[in-house]
C-alpha cells in the first residue's frame, strides 16, 4: 500500500496520497504519502465522521476546493494535514461491499477536474479488487487485515420477513467478489467487442426468461421480467458501460465501475420502489459479470451446496432462478423490500426470504450453520445447542399445525355456539390466486388492485387491468371477490409517475382523493372492472374514505362508467356490489350515514388503528405502543358492527387484526361475520373460531371495554379464556 499511495501521488501530480480501510466499526489510515507517517494506523474516524467517513457513509466522491469550509470537516491534529485545501475522496467499492476510501489532497485551493475524477475513480475499482484478493489469500498485507472480522459465538439479527417459512442450512455467500483480473485494457477493441457479446448475450438470456422457454414460474409473473427486460435494452445503460470501456477499463472493470454507480444511487433513493427497480440493474450487471468470465446463467445451473441458504446484499428476479431449488433453503438480503420483484418470486416458489437485515454480511462466513424464522423475522448464527433445539421443535410443531390445517381446509369456520364466520383471502397479484384453495378461503375480501400498477414500468393497458381481474373472477369461481380500487400515493410510489412531495404522505393526497382529483385515472380503472364482470358478480370498494360525500362523488365516477357502457352497448355484471373501505375514524361515526349508500363495509384496520390512536404504524418507536386489543379501539369496532348491523349491511374486518388467531376471535364474539387475511393466517384463525363460543367471550369482553377501564390491552385475560377453554391462539 505504501508503493501504491507513492505512484497515486506522482501520477496525480498532489501532495497527499492516502487510503483509509473499514473495519467492523470505523476507517483507519493504513498507507499515506504527504500525512504524517506516525499517523498509519493510529488515525481512525466512525463512519459519517468527517469528509472520509461522509465518502464511506454515502458511498459517493466528495470533490471540494476549501476542505475546512465544508460543514463535515474534521481536523485530526496527528495526520498534520491542515496546510492542504483541496480534497478529493473516492469510495472503494467490491461486490456491493463499502471497503474504505481513496483519498487525495492538494495545498492549492481548488475543485479536481472531471478527468482527475474519473481516474481516481478506476485507480479505487483496482484497489478495491486488490484489498478482496488480499483477503481471499488470508491476508498477506497486515494493513489489509480487519476489512473482515469472523465471530465465533453465537448471534441474532432482527430482520423482516418478506416471505415466511423456517429454515435449516448452512450459510452461501452470493457471489463472493471474484477476481475481474486486469482492470486496465491492453486491447481497448477486444475489450468493446467482449462487451458487445455480453450485452447480446444477456439480451438473449433476459428473451429466454420473458418467453417462457426457461421459466419455472407461472404466467404471472411475465409482466415482472418484461419490466426487467427493459433495463437490459436500457440505452442509457449500456452507454455507461461502453463509455466505461473507452475510458480505458476492461469489459469487467465496466460493468463493475457502473454496478457501483447504480449502487450509490440506491443508497440514496427514499423511494421504496426505485430502490426495487435499481436491484433489478444490478442483477443484470451480476450477470453480465458471470457471463464476462464464462459463468453459465442459466436458469437452474448455479450449483450449490445441500440445504443452502443464500446470504446477499439484493438479488433480482432472474437471479433466483439461477439456483438449484432442490437445494435453496432459504435467502437473506441486507436490503430488500416487501413489493420487490425478488420478494414477489420467492413467495411463489415458497422460499423463505428475510429482508433488511442491516450488516448481515459483516457478520457471517460461508459454510456456517444458520436457522430461519420467517414467522417472526428472526436470523440466528452459529445457533447455540439451545437454540437448535428449540428451532427443531418449533419446525416439528409447525408441520404438525400445517397438516392440522390441511385437514380442516375444507371445513366451514363455525363456533361452537353456531355463529358462521368467512374467512376472505387478500390478494393482489396472480401469484395469490392459487391460495384461495390452497388455504380454504371463502373468497377474496380484498384484491389490491395497485400491485398491477407497482410491478409495471409504464401504466398498464386496459386490456391488461382487464386480464387480471377476470382472473381473479375466475379464481374465486362461486366465492365473492372483492376488488380495492387504486389506493396509491403515502407509501405506494408509481415508478413512472413523478412523486409529490409531502410532509405527512400517509394522510395526504392518496387513494380516493387522487382519484377524485384525477377522475380520468378513475374511471379508466373503472371501465375495466365492468368490462371484467360482464355478466358476472362484480364487487368493488372505494378506499380512505374521510366522508359520505367522497363515497358518493366515487359513485357518480361509476355511474358515469356504466352508463357509458350501457351506451356502447357492452353487458353489465348480473349483480354490482359497490362498497365502502372503512380506514378513517370520521367515517366511523358517519357510520350509519354510509350504510344509506353502500352495499357493504370493510373496516381497514391497519390504517384506522394508526389514525385512531395518531400512531405510524411503520414507526417502530410507536408501533408496538398501542394495540388493537385496547378496550377503545375494541369498542370502536364494536360500534361499527352493532351499527352495521342494524342497517342490514355485511361489514368485514381487513388487516393484521384479522389474521392473528387471539385478536380475531374476539372481532368474531363483538359481531363481525367476516374476516379478510393473508393466506398464511386461515389456517391458524379457523382452528381458533372452531374451538371459540363466541357467546362466552363476549361476555367476558363487554365489561371489560368500559369508558373506566384503565388497561392498555384485553390481551391477558382473552388469553387466559383460550387457555381455560382449549382454544389454539
Amino acid at each position: 500500500l505504501d508503493q501504491f499511495v507513492k505512484v497515486i501521488a506522482s501520477a496525480m501530480k498532489v501532495h497527499v496520497s492516502s487510503i483509509y480501510l473499514r473495519s467492523a466499526d470505523d476507517l483507519e489510515l493504513c498507507a499515506t504519502r504527504g500525512l504524517k507517517q506516525s499517523s498509519v494506523h493510529e488515525t481512525r474516524l466512525a463512519l459519517g465522521e468527517g469528509l472520509v467517513g461522509q465518502v464511506a457513509l454515502r458511498a459517493e466522491v466528495i470533490n471540494i476546493a476549501e476542505a475546512s469550509e465544508h460543514p463535515d470537516y474534521v481536523y485530526k491534529p496527528e495526520t498534520g494535514e491542515r496546510r492542504f485545501h483541496s480534497f478529493l475522496g473516492v469510495p472503494l467499492l467490491r461486490g456491493g461491499r463499502n471497503l474504505g476510501v481513496l483519498v487525495v489532497q492538494g495545498k492549492k485551493a481548488r475543485v479536481f477536474t472531471d478527468h482527475e475524477v474519473e481516474n481516481l475513480l478506476t485507480i479505487a475499482t483496482i484497489l478495491a479488487e486488490i484489498a478482496v484478493e488480499d483477503e481471499r489469500e488470508g491476508g498477506a498485507d497486515k494493513r489489509l487485515k480487519g476489512i473482515r472480522l469472523s465471530p465465533t459465538k453465537p448471534e441474532k439479527i432482527q430482520a423482516q420477513a418478506f416471505a415466511e417459512g423456517l429454515a435449516k442450512g448452512r450459510a452461501v455467500l452470493h457471489h463472493p467478489p471474484l477476481s475481474a483480473g486486469d482492470m486496465i485494457a491492453s486491447d481497448p477493441a477486444l475489450e468493446q467487442k467482449r462487451m458487445d457479446e455480453a450485452i447480446l448475450k444477456l439480451r438473449q438470456s433476459v428473451d429466454a426468461l420473458v418467453s417462457g422457454e426457461s421459466s419455472q414460474l407461472n404466467r404471472a409473473t411475465k409482466d415482472i421480467f418484461e419490466s426487467y427486460r427493459m433495463f437490459a435494452y436500457d440505452r442509457s445503460w449500456v452507454s455507461k458501460l461502453r463509455e466505461a470501456v473507452q475510458a480505458g477499463l476492461t469489459a469487467e472493470a465496466a460493468v463493475e465501475r457502473v454496478r457501483n454507480e447504480h449502487r450509490a444511487r440506491m443508497l440514496k433513493a427514499s423511494d421504496p420502489y426505485l430502490r426495487a427497480r435499481l436491484h433489478d440493474l444490478e442483477d443484470l450487471a451480476n450477470r453480465m459479470l458471470r457471463s464476462l468470465q464464462g459463468e453459465n446463467v442459466e436458469p437452474g445451473q448455479q450449483q450449490l451446496p445441500e440445504d443452502a441458504i443464500i446470504f446477499a446484499r439484493n438479488l433480482g428476479p432472474a437471479e433466483i432462478l439461477d439456483f438449484d431449488h432442490a437445494r435453496l433453503k432459504g435467502i437473506v438480503l441486507e436490503e430488500g423490500s416487501a413489493t420487490a420483484h425478488a420478494t414477489i418470486i420467492c413467495r411463489t416458489l415458497n422460499i423463505p426470504l428475510l429482508g433488511m437485515a442491516r450488516g448481515v454480511l459483516d457478520r457471517v462466513e460461508d459454510g456456517e450453520v444458520v436457522l430461519l424464522d420467517g414467522e417472526n423475522g428472526d436470523i440466528y448464527i452459529r445457533p447455540s445447542r439451545a437454540e437448535l433445539e428449540d428451532f427443531g421443535l418449533r419446525s416439528n410443531i409447525r408441520f404438525e399445525l400445517r397438516k392440522a390445517f390441511s385437514e380442516q381446509r375444507d371445513l366451514r369456520a363455525i363456533t361452537k355456539d353456531g355463529k358462521p364466520v368467512s374467512l376472505l383471502l387478500n390478494a393482489g397479484l396472480l401469484v395469490d390466486l392459487p391460495q384461495i384453495d390452497a388455504v380454504g378461503a371463502d373468497g377474496i375480501g380484498l384484491f389490491r388492485t395497485e400491485f398491477q400498477f407497482m410491478i409495471a414500468e409504464s401504466m398498464p393497458r386496459l386490456s391488461e387491468q382487464v386480464d387480471l381481474y377476470r382472473r381473479a373472477i375466475d379464481a374465486g369461481g362461486t366465492r365473492p371477490v372483492t376488488f380495492r380500487t387504486l389506493d396509491l400515493g403515502g407509501d405506494k410510489i408509481l415508478p413512472y409517475a413523478d412523486p409529490v412531495p409531502e410532509e405527512n404522505p400517509a394522510i395526504g393526497w392518496r387513494a380516493i382523493r387522487i382519484g377524485l382529483d384525477r377522475p380520468g385515472l378513475l374511471r379508466y380503472q373503472l371501465r375495466a372492472l365492468l368490462s371484467a364482470g360482464e355478466n358476472r358478480h362484480l364487487r368493488l370498494m372505494f378506499p380512505m374514505v374521510a366522508t359520505i360525500e367522497e363515497f358518493v362523488e366515487a359513485r357518480e365516477c361509476l355511474n358515469k362508467e356504466i352508463d357509458r357502457r350501457t351506451r356502447q352497448g357492452g353487458d353489465l355484471p348480473k349483480k354490482l356490489e359497490v362498497g365502502v373501505m372503512l380506514e378513517t375514524p370520521s367515517l366511523a361515526w358517519q357510520v350509519d350515514g354510509i350504510c344509506k349508500h353502500a352495499d357493504f363495509i370493510s373496516v381497514g384496520a391497519n390504517d384506522l388503528m394508526q389514525f385512531f390512536f395518531a400512531a405510524d404504524r411503520d414507526n417502530p418507536r410507536v408501533a408496538a405502543r398501542y394495540s388493537g386489543l385496547h378496550p377503545a379501539a375494541l369498542s370502536l369496532l364494536a360500534h361499527l358492527a352493532a351499527r352495521s348491523k342494524a342497517h342490514k349491511v355485511p361489514i368485514t374486518v381487513c388487516g393484521e387484526l384479522a389474521g392473528r388467531p387471539l385478536e380475531a376471535i374476539c372481532l368474531v364474539a363483538l359481531g363481525f361475520g367476516n374476516l379478510s387475511m393473508p393466506g398464511t393466517g386461515i389456517g391458524p384463525v379457523k382452528s381458533a373460531i372452531l374451538a371459540l363460543d363466541a357467546g362466552k367471550l363476549n361476555k367476558l369482553l363487554v365489561p371489560l371495554l368500559s369508558q373506566s377501564s384503565d388497561q392498555s390491552s384485553v390481551r391477558d385475560e382473552v388469553a387466559a379464556f383460550c387457555l381455560k377453554n382449549g382454544i389454539p391462539h
